[in-house]
């Protein structure tokens, strides 16, 4: 089969890339690169069955740039750290709506099957708990972070909108925090900001009192569960992430033994719209799809620490 992965130098979308073509499968990778990064794909340069270009997906690709038919489309271009779609609020909301469709035109061309990344970020700061896919959400639509959460909202609507009326054979995942190697240390997410501080034996950073919780993936298992979505036949969204919730201070405390120091905690206060509470119902991804996280928080997370100490021994070096 061959491939369109949209964000395909970004954290997920350069894993996924390495799985297509583990499979066996051919891939061309489009990014603009405002986010991702050319060594994320570096190692693939070489691969007959790899292109990559790139490009904004949110203005029409050239079929000159990307001849030839697609039997997939993957959609997953978006600014999904705070600190860049805070930085880049338009670019951030153009990637969900122009970009999507633009995307969404491609795979209606070619008879393609689509798959979207959207975010549990649809869901707000949830008043339901844990958050099932039927949850309308409870989100801010003109806060700081709108930019974001509204631009991925509009995206699945756009998307069942083409399933609708163009009979597009879509899939919507709404991923929850996802971690592993190849994530940048200064995109300002938790896992990332965390190691950056234990690595460096500096306190690490809570924001409120870290009574707050979240729920963490490892990249392996969400590229697992994005690849049985897109052979699935359900249309409407569903989760994918990790059951497990923490506390944003327990994970600080995970960290830090990690580290095996007994690195200080400094707190800072609550960025607004801040979600309280993060953990995905995950029954209708066990039900349909047969899947759930398979990587135990410690092992993913020594592998990605592993990760960030092989950078910090490359970029030290003379």
């Amino acid at each position: 089969m061959r491939h369109l992965v949209s964000g395909a130098a970004g954290f997920i979308g350069s894993h996924l890339c390495d799985r297509l073509l583990a499979d066996g499968q051919e891939v061309v990778g489009l990014d603009n690169l405002i986010t991702g990064s050319p060594q994320n794909i570096e190692h693939l340069r070489s691969r007959a069955n790899f292109r990559f270009e790139r490009c904004d997906v949110s203005i029409p690709v050239p079929e000159s740039l990307i001849p030839g038919r697609f039997d997939q489309v993957w959609h997953l271009a978006s600014l999904a750290s705070p600190k860049h779609y805070l930085a880049h609020p338009i670019e951030t909301l153009e990637s969900g709506s122009s970009g999507t469709r633009n995307m969404l035109e491609i795979a209606r061309r070619d008879n393609a099957r689509f798959l979207i990344t959207s975010t549990s970020e649809c869901y707000g700061d949830p008043v339901v708990h844990p958050q099932v896919e039927t949850y309308w959400g409870n989100v801010n639509p003109v806060g700081l972070r709108s930019c974001y959460d509204e631009s991925k909202r509009y995206a699945e609507a756009m998307t069942m909108a083409y399933w609708r009326t163009h009979a597009v054979r879509t899939n919507i995942a709404r991923i929850f925090n996802t971690y592993g190697p190849r994530m940048a240390l200064d995109d300002g997410r938790v896992v990332p900001a965390f190691l950056d501080q234990a690595l460096h034996g500096l306190p690490l950073t809570v924001f409120g009192d870290g009574a707050q919780t979240r729920s963490f993936c490892y990249v392996s298992d969400m590229v697992e569960g994005l690849m049985r979505l897109s052979q699935s036949e359900e249309r409407f969204p569903v989760n994918l992430g990790n059951p497990l919730e923490l506390t944003i201070l327990e994970f600080a405390q995970r960290i830090s033994r990690l580290a095996g120091e007994n690195l200080k905690i400094a707190y800072e206060p609550l960025p607004s719209d801040d979600p309280k509470q993060r953990q995905p119902d995950i029954t209708k991804a066990r039900t349909i799809l047969g899947w759930e996280p398979k990587v135990k928080l410690e092992d993913g997370l020594r592998e990605t620490l592993d990760y960030f100490k092989s950078l910090a021994a490359v970029s030290a070096r003379p």
